[in-house]
């Protein structure tokens, strides 16, 4: 795959400071930007998990072949390999069963943006209530592929879904206890832009943020 061998150099670049963040995406232009029709929730979702299970071997592996239903790979070649090794680590985006299992199996790093169907960012509240029960199914599904949870980080993207907290020194304090609480190892704030949902004021942002 070509997108592997771009890991294998960006890793190289980087001096084996990549990671890779991925998911499957969802509707709207994220789903016809390469000009296809939208796949199906199942489809999307068998898709990255072929994309996963054949980046993973890639990238581990000097010669890879690989059958799988959307993706294959004939004796591809990755040689030097990774500078991180076994390979660059992996972020993997789930709320889903199936992703959870995924991120459980290959990830170093699960990720959430918390719940899509959310109409608005929650607080940190309400948030963290939402992600800790992620984090508790998704403690389910390392169990279920004979891994320890503590072993695999968990972030927390906050934007359209969460609330960064980004209001005050004393809310963002707030905000990173609570996730923290929930169990949550990583919280992640966008750069402020000039419209919503990152719209926030940066002199503030950067008194936050920037020590």
């Amino acid at each position: 795959m070509p997108f592997a061998r771009e890991l294998l150099t960006l890793d190289d670049v980087s001096r084996g400071s990549l990671t890779l963040g991925i998911g499957a995406g969802g509707l709207g232009w994220d789903a016809t930007v390469l000009g296809h029709e939208p796949w199906s929730p199942r489809e999307r979702a068998e898709r990255f998990a072929e994309c996963v299970e054949l980046l993973d071997l890639l990238l581990r592996q000097r010669v890879t072949s690989y059958a799988g239903r959307w993706y294959s790979a004939d004796e591809a070649r990755s040689h030097p390999g990774c500078v991180q090794q076994p390979r660059v680590p992996f972020a993997v985006a789930a709320t889903g069963a199936r992703g959870m299992r995924l991120a459980a199996r290959l990830g170093e790093t699960w990720v959430t943006t918390g719940e899509r169907t959310a109409d608005r960012p929650l607080g940190a509240v309400a948030g963290a209530r939402v992600v800790r029960e992620q984090i508790l199914r998704l403690e389910d599904a390392c169990r279920t592929v004979g891994r320890e949870p503590a072993t695999l980080a968990r972030l927390v993207l906050t934007g359209p879904s969460l609330d960064p907290g980004l209001g005050s020194r004393g809310q963002f304090a707030d905000t990173v206890g609570r996730y923290a609480e929930a169990g949550v190892t990583d919280l992640v704030v966008h750069w402020p832009r000039a419209t919503e949902p990152y719209r926030r004021d940066l002199r503030l942002f950067e008194s936050i943020c920037g020590r």
